[in-house]
């Protein structure tokens, strides 16, 4: 049997009901980071489980909290990582 390749652990802090463009889903990341690489190093294979379980479709926002308790936003397409962007919190100016 072959090794797993190391996945990012994490919860879903935040759910829409339904999973529509417009809507958006909060995730955070638990680690431990010893075991489990970051969200953020990670961000590839997130969207692609998200997206394959339904959780994200495109149009919708995906935000979630880093290993430093950071509120970011991680941008997708089609299924895809493509990058990330500022968090609610940033644009807003924070609290």
């Amino acid at each position: 049997m072959m090794p797993t390749e190391r996945q990012a652990n994490y919860v879903i802090v935040e759910e829409p009901f339904n999973s529509a463009p417009g809507e958006r889903i909060v995730i955070r990341d638990v680690g431990p980071w010893d075991a489990h690489p970051t969200i953020t190093n990670d961000a590839e294979n997130v969207v692609k489980q998200l997206y394959a379980d339904g959780r994200v479709v495109d149009g919708m926002t995906l935000l979630y909290y880093d290993s430093e308790g950071v509120l970011d936003e991680i941008t997708h397409a089609g299924g895809a990582f493509t990058g990330f962007a500022p968090g609610e919190d940033d644009v807003k100016g924070g609290w």
